[in-house]
């Protein structure tokens, strides 16, 4: 079904390989178009609870593709950050958590993709880096935006600023990762981690993910108004009937899919 990603679903969880080993899993606009549409077609399936996405190899993803990039123009150049973009925003947006587990190299486009991820699993092996800068332009793909978000202003332009390249256990005492873990049991970590989260209430988890991204950016103020929204639609929603009830009767609760 597609050329540069695989994709599977077992377990009310799907699982997103990108796919371009020999290039390490470099991001051109096939890929980002592939991209678009499995993560389209993943919020509209009401079986998936969970994501996990990673790379194939050595690369979680080693970033854009120069050697495509190389070739653009200024315009043609614009209209793959915008496709960067719809795809990064896509991922961050659907009610769906999606889980990074970063095998090997995020670098540039790669780690803007980790960080348009809910939660970020990060194997011994990996490194991380924003390198445009070195190569005469910045980042493009939400980097300069996401990552002062996550590790503060100061950092962000640090690590933008030099392209320093960073370990795992660096980029987990910064928060740019949440969790780092042996090479060898990465997928087996973040499977933990999507199956605790697939067991519980899918309405609770999709608004509690739309309460944070969205109050984020909001002043304290707005930001608790629209906690007490989100809140009164998951209190009405029959996961919480069931949770309730569940934790009432001493038994696991049986959430539906949405």
């Amino acid at each position: 079904m597609y050329e540069n990603i695989k994709y599977e679903s077992r377990d009310n969880i799907a699982y997103v390989t990108v796919n371009r080993p020999k290039a390490m899993n470099a991001l051109n606009m096939d890929v980002l178009n592939e991209l678009y549409d499995v993560f389209t077609a993943i919020e509209a399936d009401a079986d998936i609870r969970a994501v996990i996405l990673t790379g194939e190899g050595r690369a979680f993803v080693a970033g854009a593709d120069i050697a495509q990039m190389n070739q653009l123009n200024a315009l043609e150049g614009r209209q793959m950050m915008i496709m960067g973009h719809k795809v990064m925003n896509l991922i961050e947006a659907i009610e769906k958590p999606v889980i990074a587990a970063v095998n090997g190299f995020a670098l540039g486009g790669g780690c803007e993709l980790s960080m348009a991820c809910d939660i970020r699993i990060a194997s011994e092996k990996a490194k991380f880096g924003q390198p445009e800068v070195g190569l005469g332009i910045i980042p493009g793909f939400g980097g300069t935006q996401r990552l002062p978000r996550l590790v503060g202003k100061g950092m962000a332009k640090y690590l933008i600023m030099t392209a320093e390249m960073i370990p795992a256990e660096e980029a987990y005492r910064i928060g740019l990762v949440e969790k780092v873990v042996p090479a060898e049991s990465l997928m087996e970590e973040a499977e933990k981690l999507a199956k605790t989260i697939a067991s519980k209430a899918p309405v609770a988890v999709a608004t509690a993910k739309t309460a944070i991204n969205n109050g984020f950016d909001m002043d304290m103020k707005s930001a608790s108004k629209f906690e007490i929204e989100t809140f009164t639609a998951a209190f009405g929603s029959e996961d919480k009937s069931e949770g309730m009830s569940a934790f009432l009767e001493k038994r696991a609760p049986e959430f539906k899919n949405r």
